[in-house]
């Protein structure tokens, strides 16, 4: 099987701070002109779908997801939706945190 040539993310920059609390994943930059063009170049269906990938440097890069399902209509993955806590029940910025 040929691997596809990679398409990388312009405008969108992902580090990860490896002093901040364990909870902090890392932080994600947009550079929004770069972005939008990227994303209306690379729209499907309304969506453009990102990897956060680590390069074998430990740099972190973020690629354009080219994953199609199979044309059968059989699911070839399971996907999980992640629900978001409500506004209500998040800590305020300046509330100091409980540990």
């Amino acid at each position: 099987m040929a691997q596809e040539e990679k398409v990388f993310a312009d405008g969108f920059v992902f580090k990860r701070n490896e002093n901040a609390p364990e909870f902090v994943i890392g932080r994600l930059s947009i550079k929004v002109d770069d972005a939008v063009a990227f994303m209306k170049d690379n729209a499907k269906n309304g969506w453009v779908n990102l990897n956060v990938k680590q390069a074998r440097s430990g740099n972190y890069y973020m690629d354009l997801d080219t994953y199609e399902p199979k044309a059968d209509g059989k699911p070839t993955a399971v996907a999980t939706k992640v629900k978001a806590q409500p506004q209500a029940q998040r800590p305020a910025e300046d509330e100091d945190l409980p540990f």
